[in-house]
């Protein structure tokens, strides 16, 4: 079994695979961000990343973050959200709850108050149902400052809501007039 940091371990690199560079284990996603457990597997020990099944269980099981979903079957598996790499999801529009939050560093804000919030990187806007994981996620860039999203404002404008796996709110994009800068 995998202790902690070795937990840590691996999913960071199955998040650095499943969500953005698959060819670091040799692998294709299908278009909607699935590849074959065995596949995974066998592509990451081919790298010299041993994983095995009931290892990559543990990790999808207990990551706090809910990063990894398994289909139906258990046979493929994906990231819940996050990508850079082209996937569709397929997740339905989902009416958001009347405000989301955002965590960035204070130093992006000029650059927010501008543009509002956008993908970056990545394919969506990622919120949060709460302001303690919108300050977690803002901590990793420095200091963090939560933004409050008017996401029934968006909503009734026109904007898209999308629900992951995990609980993140997905959108293309939050325009300034929308947000506002929590105490």
């Amino acid at each position: 079994m995998l202790d902690e940091k070795q937990a840590v371990k691996v999913s960071k690199f199955l998040s650095l695979v499943l969500r953005h560079n698959p060819q670091a284990a040799g692998i294709t996603l299908d278009e909607a961000g699935w590849v074959g457990v065995d596949e995974l597997l066998a592509g990451c020990a081919a790298r010299g990343r041993r994983i095995s099944r009931a290892d990559l269980d543990h990790v999808v099981a207990t990551n706090n973050k809910r990063r990894f979903a398994y289909s139906a079957d258990g046979r493929r598996i994906r990231a819940s959200q996050g990508h850079s790499v082209p996937v569709e999801l397929g997740l339905a529009a989902a009416d958001p709850p009347a405000v989301l939050y955002h965590g960035t560093a204070a130093a992006t804000l000029p650059l927010i108050w501008r543009d509002g919030l956008r993908p970056m990187s990545r394919q969506d806007v990622h919120l949060s149902a709460d302001t303690e994981t919108a300050a977690r996620v803002g901590s990793r860039h420095g200091r963090p400052v939560v933004l409050a999203v008017d996401a029934a404002g968006l909503a009734a404008e026109g904007g898209e809501f999308r629900l992951s796996a995990n609980g993140v709110w997905l959108t293309d994009r939050v325009p300034p007039r929308w947000l506002r800068q929590l105490p």
